[in-house]
């Protein structure tokens, strides 16, 4: 699409006017109808003929012809879909490739590939390999591994021949499929041909194999790609460690971290690879072994994130080990990691573990600090608050939070539990508080407490907020 065009589409979007609208629809429809003329005639060799439509491609036009072709025309129009991919002006996006397949249902019907395939052979059509790398793109939006396969080795029929990203995509289909075996075969065959591996066909068979727990070829795999010259990122490192982490040793893994720290540079571990290591160690019960690991990441300069405090924090709860969960929490807070995040985690896990006193106290704390809690924590306090029948103490601190105007993670039920409480306990005022809140804030009231609420709400004589909030029930 030019500049103009797509200054044109941007204009009609923030000056919506109907009758520019309806021109703009009628040209794409239109459009479509001159290709679509083309193909009801199901004519021989139908590109050549489609070559001469004197219409311009865009994307609007090609999803109305391939819904209109989904009836009846289903070979034409995927026909036309390859054939609009190869024009000079005109680019298919991953968008474009999941509306053919729902269009003409590709999944539902994966012999339709086949079947075009087929035409072109019968038909004599001129074809080269970007056309096959478009029904091989087609297919894997369609995750249709076998008939991939079977269009790959259609190619020689067409004195064509396939290359290493075309085999790249049919190896990540049974890769995806978690058939290794048939992959492998395929990664052998390239070098048959006299064709080579690259850097995505070693990084897609060692994923592969990690998915589907095969460690040992994933790692005999990814030493002969070091060995073939080729120099693993941090992706490739850390899909083959999450694999040591998730199906061999804490010894292992160790050393493989060793290995990415010492090859460096863009093959450095991330603080995603150092927390899959943690969540190893903490487990298979040696959480303060992983607390070793995150000193290793401050000595060279890698500071932890949210999800490694909270692997750690629950390590370390699961062992008992609470006083060196608080540690934990004191040396990492404001280093990577906001204090409210850190002491929200802490807070979890001691009412996870029935600690909901101290739970309260650090809660407490934390908005005495300012520190903001998450809404995870800030939830499950109110409600441990409410289950003891303390209502009033619930709102409260739900008070202070929208204060400090924190309150927007809050999960939704905890509203209803807060008011049906405070309705119960006929906490009139801090009811009415609540009840506008919601309506302020569009949170609809659980459909269970909506009645005892409702009820409550009459007998205090505010009748315009009982309707209100009767519509917003469900």
């Amino acid at each position: 699409m030019s500049i103009a065009s797509l200054c044109r589409l941007i204009s009609l979007a923030n000056h919506p006017k109907q009758t520019k609208v309806f021109t703009f629809r009628f040209s794409s429809a239109s459009t479509a109808d001159k290709f679509l003329s083309v193909l009801e005639r199901k004519q021989s060799n139908v590109e050549k003929t489609l070559a001469l439509v004197d219409a311009k491609l865009d994307p609007n036009c090609v999803c109305e012809v391939l819904k209109r072709c989904s009836s009846g025309l289903s070979q034409m129009g995927l026909r036309f879909f390859i054939w609009a991919g190869l024009q000079s002006n005109y680019r298919y996006s991953s968008f474009t490739y999941s509306k053919v397949c729902e269009f003409l249902k590709i999944k539902q019907n994966p012999c339709l590939v086949l079947d075009v395939i087929e035409s072109y052979k019968v038909e004599k059509c001129l074809v080269n390999v970007r056309m096959f790398k478009v029904v091989l793109n087609l297919c894997k939006e369609a995750r249709i591994a076998n008939e991939a396969l079977l269009v790959l080795k259609k190619m020689p029929e067409f004195n064509l021949r396939p290359d290493t990203t075309a085999y790249n995509l049919v190896i990540r289909l049974f890769c995806d499929k978690g058939d290794m075996d048939m992959a492998g075969k395929l990664m052998k065959e390239i070098g048959l041909i006299d064709l080579y591996p690259d850097m995505i066909t070693y990084f897609v068979m060692i994923k592969g194999f990690c998915n589907a727990g095969r460690l040992e070829d994933a790692c005999e795999l990814f030493q002969a790609m070091k060995g073939q010259g080729f120099s693993p990122n941090a992706v490739a490192y850390s899909v083959l460690l999450e694999c040591i982490c998730k199906y061999g040793s804490t010894d292992k893994a160790m050393e493989f971290l060793g290995e990415m720290e010492k090859a460096g540079g863009s093959s450095s571990p991330s603080v995603i690879t150092y927390t899959s290591v943690i969540k190893s160690f903490c487990e298979k019960g040696r959480t303060m072994e992983a607390l070793r690991i995150l000193d290793r990441m401050g000595a060279r300069g890698c500071a932890p994130n949210r999800v490694t405090v909270i692997t750690l924090i629950e390590g370390l709860f699961a062992e008992g080990n609470v006083e060196e969960a608080y540690r934990v929490v004191d040396k990492v807070a404001g280093h990577g990691v906001s204090d409210g995040d850190c002491y929200s985690a802490l807070v979890v896990s001691l009412i996870r573990t029935n600690r909901r006193d101290e739970a309260e106290k650090v809660f407490r704390k934390m908005l005495e600090s300012g520190a903001k809690p998450d809404g995870i924590a800030s939830s499950i306090m109110i409600r441990e608050i409410c289950r003891e029948g303390r209502v009033l103490d619930g709102f409260r601190i739900y008070d202070e939070i929208e204060r400090m105007q924190y309150v927007t993670s809050i999960d939704s039920d905890i509203y209803s539990i807060l008011l049906v409480g405070l309705c119960q306990q006929s906490h009139s005022v801090e009811a009415a508080r609540l009840a506008r809140s919601m309506l302020k804030k569009k949170i609809r009231l659980k459909a269970p407490y909506a009645d005892k609420i409702t009820e409550h709400l009459k007998n205090s004589g505010d009748k315009e907020l009982v309707t209100q909030l009767s519509r917003i029930a469900r």
